[in-house]
C-alpha cells in the first residue's frame, strides 16, 4: 500500500497533531469505513496507540493517520480534510468512489 491511495491535507494533519498532543500517550488517528449509516457505509474516526500489520500509515506535519486494508479498498483515491465553517468544524473524507452520500456527509454508498 502506498500513500498515493489515500491522502491527508495539511489542515487535517495540523488538527490531528493538535488533538493528539492533548492525549497522555502518543496516538494516531484511525480512519475506517464501517457498515451502517443511512447510505450503507459510514466513516469512523478514532485515536489509537497501536497500529496493525495491515495498516497504511500516513505521516504528515507531525500527525499519523492509519487506514486498515479493508477500509482502504473503499477509500482509494480519497482525501482526509479538516474544514472550519461558520456552523462548525469537522473532518471530511472526499471520496471519489462514493456514488451517493447523506446530507451530513458521514455516510455513503458505492
Amino acid at each position: 500500500m502506498t500513500e498515493t491511495t489515500f491522502s491527508v491535507t495539511e489542515s487535517a494533519a495540523k488538527r490531528i497533531a493538535f488533538l493528539a498532543s492533548k492525549e497522555a500517550k502518543p496516538v494516531m488517528m484511525r480512519v475506517a469505513v464501517l457498515g451502517g449509516g443511512c447510505s450503507g457505509f459510514q466513516y469512523n474516526f478514532s485515536f489509537e496507540e497501536q497500529r496493525t500489520d495491515d495498516d497504511l500509515v500516513i505521516e504528515r506535519n507531525g500527525a499519523a493517520v492509519l487506514v486498515d486494508s479493508t477500509s482502504l479498498e473503499l477509500l482509494k483515491g480519497s482525501e482526509l480534510d479538516y474544514v472550519e465553517e461558520m456552523v462548525g468544524s469537522s473532518f471530511q473524507v472526499k471520496n471519489p468512489n462514493a456514488t451517493s452520500s447523506c446530507g451530513c456527509g458521514n455516510s455513503f454508498s458505492v
